[in-house]
Parts: structure tokens; sequence; C-alpha cells
């Protein structure tokens, strides 16, 4: 099927394949979208592929016109998470017929459809669904049921308040898709609170039922890790070492439960492999009495040279504003403005993004959200203070490998807001070290020394991500899509301790709602992260604030 005379003067173009196979018919179609010079401003491929691990897989590429979202599930479950309008429809022997109508569903007004095979009963069922044949395996969508309207091409600036991970990525997401962004930052620099600690672990999250926050670490990580290669790399651009990281089990249940998922062979050894006690104390060379998950591809990095990747990545459609102290939004005539104390406008656009982390409560229009900040001193520890590691060593707490002579231990979960070093939460992070490294002297004696940051957290520990909900008009809402929100405004809000594989993913995901793309995550992760959540959440427990 030649979309060529399908896809002119249009701004966007989605392509659903179910089968990926080795890329090679994708890389033809964006040849072929690179030789068109009325082509789309923009080509979407979405495609089922068995090569990766279950779930959505953003793949990041080289030009940011162009998108390439893997599958990996069957499709009637792809067809059900997924959140997109194919303009084409490629279909590679696909048995039976009960994906037409969840198809049909999803497909865009006059999409074209193209298939290797079909059956009568395919023929017959994707006809009664408003498929209309020219040829044997062609067909066009000609049904007069009512479609969801195209997002309009938005005006491509925005306004983004916090300059940490969160704010970087989104800086970066949409500089590259072409917006003028200002960044605004309270601080003269970015990087100056929880995300100025000097080493972050990343490594993915592990559970028996492959639950919600199982299987968005799981996305985020592996993009996380693919986006990183594109800002130069680990060790290269970021500052940091992909050493791999050991997860030591907790007890002898734990790593009973660790075996059976193990067992389940869901995971390819480089992503995660369960060593017993003998390979695992070989390699870390101290006690590992239970054993420990090895996480190859993981690691640490400093997460302010993730930062400063990112934003250098933005070229100049970014402009900064920093050190401007805390700022007031209010909106006039479709337009966000942010003030500052004395009332002078620090910048303004038709969009915003709060990634500013527990800082949003302060803000009038995010109130309401539920957030709370948890407070987390590390502990830094001169090079000798405890063994020398080859990686990452974690449980309970962590202990990074020594980078420019210091070992970073920690962090500790505080309620309250206490800003500066204490000797009790160091000593916390020392009686965890020593658990963790079998030595009742480790760390012995050292001076008191570290940072304290403060982590932006839910009630359910899970970010928010998508458009701001507008509490006081909230009403009698009872699902989602109907809860009002603030025009333009928009959250990367409670990235807790995984800010650092969260922040990349959870961008790209608002940024693909802002442009109308194919989102990068199954719809159900989707509605997980949306922050109208707790509008609804408020209401199934009787009360008026969410909390």
């Amino acid at each position: 099927m030649d979309l060529r005379a399908h896809w002119r003067g249009r701004e966007r173009y989605t392509v659903f394949a179910t089968s990926y196979g080795d890329g090679a018919e994708a890389r033809a179609l964006q040849a072929d979208w690179y030789a068109d010079p009325d082509r789309p401003a923009r080509l979407h491929i979405v495609a089922l592929t068995t090569e990766l691990q279950p779930g959505f897989h953003r793949i990041p590429q080289d030009d940011p016109r162009l998108t390439l979202t893997l599958l990996a599930m069957p499709l009637d479950a792809a067809l059900v998470q997924l959140s997109a309008q194919p303009d084409a429809v490629f279909l590679d022997a696909v048995p039976g017929a009960g994906f037409v109508r969840p198809l049909a569903r999803i497909v865009a007004a006059e999409a074209r459809l193209s298939a290797t095979a079909l059956d009568e009963e395919q023929r017959a069922a994707l006809a009664g669904q408003g498929f209309v044949f020219g040829s044997d395996n062609e067909a066009v969508f000609a049904s007069r049921k009512p479609r969801l309207p195209v997002p309009p091409v938005p005006e491509r600036r925005a306004l983004v308040i916090g300059a940490g991970l969160a704010g970087a990525a989104a800086c970066a997401a949409l500089c590259l898709r072409g917006w003028e962004v200002t960044l605004v930052e309270r601080h003269p620099a970015p990087a100056m609170e929880a995300s100025g600690n000097l080493a972050g672990i990343f490594m993915p999250l592990l559970s028996r039922d492959d639950n919600i926050p199982t299987r968005l670490t799981r996305a985020a990580y592996l993009y996380a890790l693919r986006a990183w290669r594109q800002l130069g790399g680990i060790d290269g651009a970021i500052e940091g070492q992909a050493c791999g990281v050991l997860q030591l089990a907790r007890d002898a249940d734990h790593a009973e439960v660790s075996r059976v998922i193990a067992r389940e062979g869901n995971y390819p050894p480089e992503f995660a492999r369960w060593l017993e006690q003998i390979e695992a104390e070989a390699l870390l060379g101290l006690p590992a009495p239970d054993g420990a998950w090895l996480f190859g591809q993981g690691g640490w990095a400093r997460p302010g040279s993730v930062c400063e990747a990112m934003l250098a990545a933005c070229g100049d459609r970014l402009t900064r504003r920093f050190g401007v102290g805390s700022v007031a939004l209010e909106n006039e005539d479709g337009q966000w403005l942010a003030r500052a104390e004395d009332g002078t406008v620090v910048a303004g656009a038709p969009t915003v993004v709060l990634a500013g982390g527990a800082g949003a409560r302060r803000l009038a229009q995010s109130a309401d959200l539920p957030l709370a900040a948890l407070r987390g001193q590390v502990t830094h520890l001169p090079g000798g203070a405890a063994p020398s590691l080859p990686l990452v060593l974690c449980r309970e707490a962590y202990l990074t490998p020594a980078a420019g002579g210091i070992l970073c231990a920690g962090a500790t979960y505080d309620l309250d807001e206490d800003p500066g070093l204490r000797a009790s939460s160091q000593q916390e992070n020392i009686d965890r070290l020593r658990g963790l490294v079998s030595d009742p002297l480790a760390a012995e004696g050292v001076p008191l020394a570290g940072r304290v940051g403060f982590r932006c957290v839910a009630p359910d520990r899970l970010p928010l991500v998508g458009r701001l909900p507008d509490f006081a008009a909230a009403g009698a809402t009872e699902r989602l899509r109907d809860v009002p929100r603030h025009p333009g405004l928009h959250c990367l809000l409670g990235y807790a301790s995984r800010g650092l594989i969260w922040a990349p993913l959870a961008a790209e995901l608002l940024a693909a709602q802002l442009e109308g793309e194919p989102l990068p995550l199954e719809s159900a992760l989707v509605d997980a992260l949306d922050p109208a959540r707790f509008v609804l959440r408020a209401r199934r427990t009787g009360g008026g604030r969410p909390a």
C-alpha cells in the first residue's frame, strides 16, 4: 500500500502494523517519508513485536519528527491499551476476527487498511464495521460512526516551572518537537533541590504480579537507558557508571519469592538475573546469605549531570529564567503569566508545565494536589570508610562505588522539614550500611557529611503526569475523562525516589499528549498517572479535598 497520496497535506500521520519483524518495513516507510516533499510534518509508527519485554516501548529516533512505539503484547490487548488514531493499518496474517471491532473503534476516519491475507470471516467482519474493500486485501474505513476529533496543532510555546529532573526532561521533550520553552527556576541554577544529590540509582522493579508500579518502572527504566544513550551516555555526557546494581534479598522468604519470579523466565538475563548465595558472594566479595538480584544494565548517575545534558539538548529553543524566587500563576486572555513576588511578570505562555516537586503546593492552581515532601538525608563517606564495591549495592538502603573519593549511602525517609544535616540521620544511614556489608565497624567515626533533599510524593507513590484538574469545579464527576481541567495547565510531579528514571518517560508522555501523538504507555498506566485520579478518590471517600 502506497501511503504517499494519502498522507499529503497532513500535520500528523500514524501507521499501525501488527508485526514489526526486523524493522525493514518501518525503515522503508521512513525512507518514503523523507523522499516525499509533501510529507506530513510528523510520522508515527506503532507496531507489535515479540522481541522485547512485555509492555509499550518508545524507541527514541534521531529525527524528533519521527516516533516509533513497539508493543510487546497480543493484538487484542494492544488495541485496548493503545491511545492513538491510526491513519493506516497493516495486518500481517492475523488469526480470527476478534480484532476487528476494537480496531474499528480506534482508527481515524478514512483510514487505509492493507492485509497480507484475509479469510472470508475476516473480510465480512471488517466490512460490517465500515471497511470498504477495493481489492481483496485493501480497504478504506468509511464508517459513519463518530470519530474522536483530531487534536488541533498546538501553539508550541510553553512555560516550565522547576529545573530539576522533571523540568529538564519536559524542556528536552518539548524543544525537540519544535516548542519554544521558557524554564523558570527559583534557584540560581538547575538541580539544586532533590535532583542535586551526588548519585541517583537506576534499576528496575520486580514483582510477582507485574503490578502497575512494576510495569511503569520497567517502561521508564528501559526508556531512560535509550534516551541517555542519545544524550551521550553514562560516563560520557552523563556523570555516572553503568556498573550494575546488586539488590540483596531481605530474608529467606524474599529470596523464595525471587526464585519463583526467576523460574517464570519473564526477564532476559541482562535485565534481571537471580544469583544464589555462592554466585552473589563471588561477584560482590561480601556476604549475601539469601542471594540477590543482579541488574546488569543498572548503575548510578549524578542527577544534575542528567539535567545538564537534557537542557543542552534543547539548544536555542530554551530560554532560562533562573534565580527568580517563588512565582504565582494567573491567566490573562488565554495566556498564563508567571509573576515574581514583587509582581513582575517573569514569563508567559499558553501552556504551563508544573515540574517543581513539592513546591507545586504553593501555587493556587495545584494546592489541592495531595503531595507530601519527604526528607531524605544522604551520607557522604570517604573512600576507605566502607568496602570497595564493583557495583551499586542495595537492600533497604544503598551504597555506591566511590566516585571522586566519595561513597554515597542512604537515604533516610523523614516526615519533618529540617533542611540541615543531623547526626541521628547519619547514624541511621550508617547502621543500614553496616547491615548491607555485614561489617559492624564500617564507617566508624566518620565526620558528619552529606546532603538533604526533599522528595515529592503522592499517596499512592505514583507520579502525576498530565492535565491539572480543577478541584473546585469537579462537582459529581465520576470518570477521569469528565474531570474539569485548568486550560493549558499540566504537571510532572510526585517522582518520589525514582525521578532519575521516571523523568524522561513522563516527559515523553506529556509531550505526546500535547502533540496528539500515539502515547508511549498503555492506557491503563496513563490513567494510573492522571493527576485527576485524586479528584475521583476524594469523591469516592466522601471528602472534599484529596488526602
